[in-house]
């Protein structure tokens, strides 16, 4: 199973960075990626929260996601449902741990690529772990700066 695990330490307060990075109604603020991010449904309940949502990035490419979010533990754990092409599935586990320089953000990306796709694998890992560093870093930035807030 091939892993993608980057992490980034945010000079601001674990709570605010798990705040300001799970709001997906304004990732196509925080993330350069996605032209169009839209909550579907949000439910929640005490620490957990579950939301469906869907995202369409630059290529106008859009699919499906589904996030629990354990507001306690500040963990994100996420799956690609819809069309999951390239992939066979996509799963993504988010953490928020607070360090003396402010929060230790990682993710994690677990997926198998669908036979059909033909890129070949290494080439996939060097882009998708290019592309986190790039979103994590720009994330950081915009945190630190204020330019975004929860």
């Amino acid at each position: 199973m091939p892993r993608i695990e980057n992490s980034i330490v945010v000079e601001a307060d674990a709570g605010h960075v798990f705040d300001v990075t799970n709001d997906i109604s304004r990732w196509s603020e925080i993330f350069d990626e996605y032209s169009d991010a839209k909550v579907v449904s949000q439910e929640r309940e005490g620490r957990w929260s579950e939301i469906v949502f869907e995202l369409t990035n630059a290529e106008g490419a859009s699919w499906r996601s589904w996030r629990i979010l354990d507001h306690r533990g500040l963990v994100a754990v996420a799956e690609r449902r819809d069309p999951l092409y390239p992939f066979r599935y996509m799963h993504l586990r988010w953490t928020y741990q607070p360090v003396p320089e402010g929060t230790l953000m990682t993710w994690v990306q677990d997926f198998e690529l669908d036979e059909k796709f033909d890129l070949p694998l290494e080439t996939v890992l060097e882009r998708m772990n290019v592309h986190t560093r790039h979103n994590q870093a720009g994330i950081k930035q915009k945190i630190e700066s204020g330019a975004v807030r929860p």
